[in-house]
């Protein structure tokens, strides 16, 4: 298997002369736990929750009405009399709503559809960023292996140099021969230089994602492999439109828009309300007088507002429509992701298969190249060129399992596949 000679299952890279900082040794799960304990998203998700449970507290807490309480002491002096007297008043009122028209109980639907915008918001932040943790770990690899590769083409490369050197210091080649092995030396280690310096950034960005320090090293435990799965589109689609907490989310706008449409209805219904009020207060504190006490019903009702509130009406219709027609193009964009990553990870898994062939094919015609160029009946140019078909057949097999690992992340993340922590 050509599989362990291309992918290595322990990754660390350094840089030459630089002082070594901390090295954090990571496999795929603890780099997703890392990012989901320290990723500023699910941290304001988790705000935007509690938000929205104490939002959904106040509406149903309004139902039940209020009791004020109110005091007041103060010291006056009459005018012209210089009479000095105390004051000291207070005050007790409750009132508990009645009949608002459908106004309370749609600000409780509309808090409850809220909450449960959220609540699925909270998932979605998990997936991206279980997707982003994946996909930074895999960017780390293929970076990472990229080096290797680059670097055991640079080996390869001056081997051969040593060799047409030394059939040139014997008459065997022509100095054109050494000079074409140099420029193709010197080009693959430009090309190793671009990679170490990926490497470094990919590292970087997978720290930011982690939450550590962007000059941490890493040591990834595990390589880009190829695990088959049973995925079938049709499951997938299926499985999307039932879990993706997208569409949750927007079929919560829908129903958050038909209860503000309620809440706008109820501007033109009766306002019915049941109040009680007790006041005190004379010159002796706390207040002796307590006998302006009131009890009643208080009903109000909008007969005119210049059209103010059928705008609002019409709004929330508008606004009703609005919601409903985003719930139908989310979920065409969540059917379009979920065939789009499903079809790359499988186009990506074909390519595993041919690729992995081309890379053992192209050993053998450099290995070929090589003898024939050392028994004088191949030319320089077979070698530079069988060299060149190797590093691209293996480029092409890394890419490919880095292709079929992110495209069956991202898939997952189209689907609204569960994170462990949610």
């Amino acid at each position: 298997m050509i599989l362990s000679a291309v992918i290595l299952s322990a990754l660390s890279i350094h840089t030459a002369g630089a002082a070594a900082p901390e090295t954090v040794n990571l496999d795929l799960g603890k780099t997703v736990r890392m990012a989901l304990d320290n990723n500023s998203s699910v941290k304001i998700s988790a705000a935007e929750l509690d938000a929205a449970k104490a939002n959904l507290d106040q509406a149903k807490g309004a139902r039940w009405g209020s009791i004020d309480f109110s005091h007041t002491s103060g010291r006056t002096e009459r005018y012209q009399s210089n009479v000095i007297g105390n004051n000291h008043s207070n005050s007790v009122s409750i009132t508990v709503p009645i009949y608002t028209g459908g106004r309370l109980e749609g600000a409780i639907d509309q808090a409850k559809k809220n909450l449960d915008y959220y609540q699925y918001g909270m998932s979605s932040s998990y997936q991206t960023t279980r997707y982003n943790a994946e996909k930074g770990y895999y960017d780390v690899l293929q970076a990472a292996n990229t080096v290797n590769l680059d670097k055991e083409t640079v080996d390869r490369l001056d081997e051969h140099l040593k060799n047409t050197q030394a059939q040139f210091a014997v008459g065997v080649v022509a100095k054109a021969d050494v000079l074409r092995s140099q420029v193709e030396l010197v080009n693959a280690q430009q090309t190793l230089t671009q990679a170490e310096n990926n490497y470094e950034v990919a590292v970087s960005s997978l720290n930011n994602v982690i939450g550590l320090p962007t000059a941490t090293r890493l040591n990834l435990s595990q390589g880009l492999e190829y695990k088959p799965n049973d995925y079938t589109l049709d499951n997938c689609v299926t499985y999307a439109m039932a879990n993706r907490p997208e569409i949750h989310q927007a079929e919560a706008s829908v129903g958050m828009a038909q209860a503000a449409q309620k809440m706008a209805n109820a501007g033109s219904l009766p306002q019915v309300s049941l109040g009680a009020s007790n006041a005190w207060s004379n010159d002796t504190f706390p207040g002796q007088d307590r006998d302006n006490w009131t009890v009643g019903l208080n009903i109000t009702q909008n007969i005119w507002d210049y059209g103010v509130n059928a705008a609002k009406v019409r709004e929330a219709k508008a606004n009703v429509v609005k919601a409903q027609e985003s719930y139908r193009q989310i979920s065409d964009q969540v059917r379009l992701a979920v065939r789009t990553s499903y079809l790359s990870m499988r186009e990506a898994e074909k390519r595993i298969k041919t690729t992995e062939v081309a890379v053992a094919q192209a050993e053998e015609d450099y290995r070929i190249a090589q003898l024939r160029y050392r028994a004088g009946v191949g030319t320089n140019t077979d070698v530079m060129d069988a060299s060149v078909a190797l590093t691209t057949a293996k480029n092409n097999y890394i890419q490919a399992l880095y292709d079929y690992n992110t495209s069956t992340a991202l898939l997952e993340q189209s689907m609204g596949v569960p994170v462990e922590n949610e």
